[in-house]
């Protein structure tokens, strides 16, 4: 039986099955676009633009993401599309609420002028996906600083520090240091008269870290303000540490989520500078737990072990470890965590990527 079609029917059924392949299509290359939400949400930074920086300069910049799923995440790796941006990943395996960090690094060394490049993160854990994040920069060839940054190295709580950097611009047009800023208050610095000598203008930039600055990390900038009209900042990296006679990291101990009636243990890392014993540990309510440890030791790994209770919500407790160093020697340890029903009641602790983004 032959079957004939009129000219209309047949070209609105093509034009049907022409729309509904432009929607396929359309929907097919709409869908990895999405599926990257989940991922890109737990970035807060996604660009840097590093100024204009001296050649040879330590210059980086740390995009710091944070897993707030349920699930563990995993980072495969992150790529960079220029050699003037070194990428690294401080931490590929996240549990809830753990924290990590994508650093950039400027290679001031080996580029000259404006350079910016697109870093590349790819995770494959909980789901695949892709995060994009920027830097540029334009870096001077004819400032130069030695060593590259101020650093100023481990120093003993109390005693402060002193490091010396010198700046050198190439130039015979006038070039001057009209002053050094920094937003943090623990740095003194000091600048030596300018020497001229063979088309170079030398500066001496002494930096003193202060008698009285806390313990921890030293992190800053120094701003080199010149009366160069094309670059009238320059920053300079600050890096340090202050340890006092005994520290401890974390000094906050996040746990995360825990279900109800579950245990997890984290470590815990106290330094000395000398050597010394554990020999006790002291919390409230017996909610957290570890051995002494009698062997004497400047490090000791303490695995400190969390014992959810049946009630829901957050937990804060203070852990407080004896040592024979005297009493009160050792700062006192916070440990937050987050009790979560059981599978049973159907609670969770964190959105699941999936419920973050609808995935195809």
């Amino acid at each position: 039986m032959h079957v004939s079609f009129d000219r209309p029917m047949a070209a609105s059924a093509l034009l049907y099955r022409s729309a509904a392949i432009a929607a396929l299509i359309i929907g097919w290359s709409a869908a990895p676009a999405d599926a990257q939400e989940w991922a890109r949400k737990m970035f807060t930074v996604t660009s840097h633009n590093f100024g204009t920086v001296a050649k040879g300069s330590k210059t980086e910049y740390r995009f710091v993401f944070r897993n707030i799923y349920n699930e563990d995440l995993h980072v495969v790796g992150v790529r960079t599309s220029c050699g003037c941006t070194s990428p690294t990943v401080t931490k590929q395996d996240l549990k809830t609420h753990e924290t990590a960090e994508v650093v950039a690094s400027f290679n001031t060394r080996t580029f000259q002028g404006q350079h910016g490049a697109t870093l590349t993160v790819t995770f494959d854990k909980p789901f695949y996906a892709e995060v994009q994040l920027r830097v540029a920069g334009n870096i001077r060839g004819d400032v130069t600083f030695d060593p590259p940054f101020v650093d100023l190295g481990t120093v003993d709580l109390g005693k402060g520090s002193e490091r010396q950097v010198r700046v050198t611009r190439l130039g015979s047009a006038p070039w001057e240091i009209k002053d050094v800023r920094s937003a943090n208050a623990n740095f003194e610095v000091s600048l030596s008269k300018p020497t001229r000598e063979g088309g170079r203008t030398i500066y001496d930039l002494t930096t003193r870290l202060k008698p009285g600055t806390p313990a921890g990390y030293v992190k800053g900038q120094l701003i080199i303000v010149t009366n160069d009209p094309r670059a009238t900042q320059i920053p300079m990296d600050v890096e340090g540490r202050v340890v006092a006679e005994v520290t401890v990291s974390p000094q906050l101990l996040a746990l995360g989520s825990v279900p109800a009636g579950e245990t997890i243990t984290k470590n815990v890392v106290i330094r000395a500078n000398r050597e010394f014993k554990i020999t006790g540990v002291f919390c409230s309510d017996g909610c957290l737990t570890c051995e002494p440890k009698t062997t004497a030791a400047r490090v000791h790994i303490l695995p400190v072990t969390f014992q959810a209770g049946d009630s829901v919500g957050k937990v804060e407790r203070e852990l407080r470890i004896a040592t024979d160093l005297g009493e009160g020697a050792v700062p006192v340890v916070t440990v937050q965590a987050q009790v979560e029903a059981g599978d049973d009641d159907g609670a969770a602790a964190a959105p699941t990527a999936k419920q973050a983004v609808s995935l195809p």
